[in-house]
């Protein structure tokens, strides 16, 4: 796959020469210190948004959320959100031609909205302002941009099914994705007793924070085979955990893991530190999210850890609050003869949710297109006061951190994100989008080199972190 636009970013010095530089908004909110290069459309044959736009969401995701939910949207209840879902597939079915609009209010659908009225407006102004550009431009689905597209489709999904209309208990907050969502649950058992066991055994220093992390971007594909022994000495057990880092670098495009363990320490020694964590997946991925929490509150690097979720179901695996707390229970119930690790690792887990070691706040706006230097006032002043730190997980999460704009690939980090972030901020991604920034021209060459699909495949990632809020 190639680009979204009709250049590479990372082979143009220009690329983000081409509108006029903004540091803040009108109202002041903070901004890139970079100019807003022009954002991912799916409009070029043979880009992954093209694809992902013009076939593989209808034909590939959401026909296999259909095979998933069959036998439910065949009963009586679901008969609407079976229409509804039909309809939504057919407007994607032609999304050269179909053009955006409005979303429809529960009322409006004559259904009657279980939200809080103030959350329930406030939610769908948001969503008018995103779209009103678009409606009023008649974009189709693959002329509005990829990050608008993407998201409205998952919020249409909810309109069409009913998620929030109270007036059908069958329906109303009926999650579509759950099927998928419990089978990567389930399926993640095995892989995570092994990488559990050996995050509890981590030191409480600089080293075992790096590590963690990297079981957080990585996951299981980790190399285990070179762990420190529990009776090593400690020069032996050091140099196994560099070695395990260093089993890990091969296919990082950037590093920042010193800066931000040695940060982490500072937060160690202060003794109260204040972490969020933006999820983006269930499953396993949110296991690696959990046991990077676990060693954050147990080495003393943070007090209070926040997992920041969504609002509503969306990109099929991204997690909920319900999907969290599911977790926490799944793992803390299992055979401690096993899986006595990961039964251990839940029991933990749920201690830390029970003595408010750790938090779960749901929010609309991760489920939003939105850039994340247009986050609400309510949110940003709420991270600039507690956090000290946020980890971003994911691609979805880090292509809205750019604003999924074609940024040169070597534009700094710190000038495209660390000036506006409230709060200092780590992404952990690997690469499933043509977007990207703060990555070595070398390392994008090396990158390219070795693999054709580098930007879309998962195999390369980031840990890019900053601290440099300029506001």
């Amino acid at each position: 796959m190639t680009n979204g636009g009709s250049t590479d970013p990372s082979s143009s010095s220009t690329a983000t020469t081409t509108t006029t530089k903004t540091t803040t908004k009108p109202d002041n909110r903070p901004m890139p210190l970079l100019p807003l290069p022009p954002p991912l459309l799916s409009l070029t044959p043979g880009t992954w948004a093209h694809d992902t736009m013009s076939r593989r969401l209808n034909e590939e995701i959401f026909q296999r959320t259909y095979e998933e939910n069959e036998r439910t949207f065949k009963t009586g209840p679901f008969a609407s959100a079976l229409r509804g879902f039909d309809d939504l597939r057919g407007e994607l079915s032609e999304a050269s031609t179909s053009r955006l609009r409005h979303l429809r209010t529960v009322f409006d659908m004559g259904g009657i909205d279980g939200r809080a009225v103030p959350n329930a407006n406030r939610e769908m102004e948001e969503w008018r302002a995103i779209l009103a550009p678009h409606v009023e431009a008649g974009d189709t689905w693959l002329s509005a941009p990829w990050l608008v597209a993407e998201f409205y489709a998952y919020r249409r999904l909810m309109e069409a099914i009913g998620y929030y209309d109270a007036s059908n208990p069958d329906t109303y907050l009926w999650d579509p994705f759950a099927v998928a969502k419990r089978a990567g649950l389930m399926s993640s058992v095995d892989a995570a007793e092994m990488m559990l066991g050996r995050t509890m055994s981590l030191p409480r220093t600089a080293e075992g924070t790096a590590v963690a992390v990297a079981f957080a971007l990585w996951g299981n594909r980790m190399d285990l085979s070179i762990w420190p022994a529990d009776a090593d000495g400690d020069n032996s057990r050091a140099n196994a955990f560099a070695g395990v880092l260093r089993s890990s670098d091969d296919n990082l495009l950037h590093d920042d893991t010193d800066e931000l363990a040695n940060y982490c320490m500072g937060l160690k020694d202060r003794g109260n530190g204040t972490i969020d964590v933006i999820v983006d997946n269930a499953g396993l991925e949110l296991v690696t999210d959990l046991a990077l929490a676990d060693h954050l509150v147990s080495s003393g690097v943070a007090k209070v850890v926040t997992f920041r979720l969504k609002g509503h179901p969306t990109f099929v695996s991204d997690a909920l609050e319900k999907d969290l707390r599911e977790t926490v229970e799944h793992y803390g119930s299992l055979s401690s003869e096993i899986y006595p690790h990961a039964r251990a690792a839940g029991e933990r887990w749920r201690r830390h949710l029970d003595d408010g070691s750790w938090a779960c706040r749901e929010d609309d706006f991760w489920a939003q297109p939105s850039p994340m230097w247009d986050m609400p006032e309510y949110l940003r002043s709420d991270m600039a006061d507690r956090c000290d730190l946020a980890f971003v997980k994911g691609d979805a999460n880090y292509r809205r951190l750019l604003g999924d704009r074609q940024w040169d690939y070597s534009a700094p980090f710190k000038d495209v994100v660390g000036c506006y972030f409230p709060c200092p901020v780590c992404a952990l991604r690997t690469l499933k989008a043509e977007v990207g920034c703060g990555m070595a021209r070398e390392q994008v060459e090396r990158a390219k080199a070795l693999d054709d699909e580098w930007m879309v495949n998962g195999r390369f990632g980031v840990v890019q972190f900053s601290r440099d809020q300029t506001f």
